[in-house]
């Protein structure tokens, strides 16, 4: 005699369901997200001339309300040393080049 086993429907695909998003909130996290970006780059720009000499294509991670920054050749160390300091601040990373971004779009 042999046993039958239930069947079942395999779930394929995600596991979590998709947020849906409005178009209202999506543009407030853009903007928030532009907001913060304008708070960091001045701090980026001000220091850009003199670190691009010394530490080209380095991480620069700002952290725009105590006006630091941290620098590393890796992204990850220069998130982790700004973390360090202020454990619940967000931080914009920069790379100390010409343009500030690390890639080609």
């Amino acid at each position: 005699m042999t046993e039958t086993k239930p069947s079942s429907a395999t779930r394929r695909g995600r596991i979590f369901p998709q947020i849906q998003w409005t178009e209202e909130k999506k543009q407030a996290k853009k903007t928030s997200q532009e907001e913060f970006y304008q708070r960091c780059k001045p701090i980026f720009d001000r220091v850009q001339p003199e670190l691009i000499k010394t530490h080209y294509n380095w991480y620069m991670a700002v952290e725009p309300e105590s006006r630091e920054y941290f620098v590393d050749k890796d992204e990850m160390t220069a998130i982790k040393m700004s973390r360090q300091k202020h454990p619940n601040c967000p931080v914009f990373v920069f790379k100390i080049n010409e343009t500030g971004v690390a890639g080609t779009i």
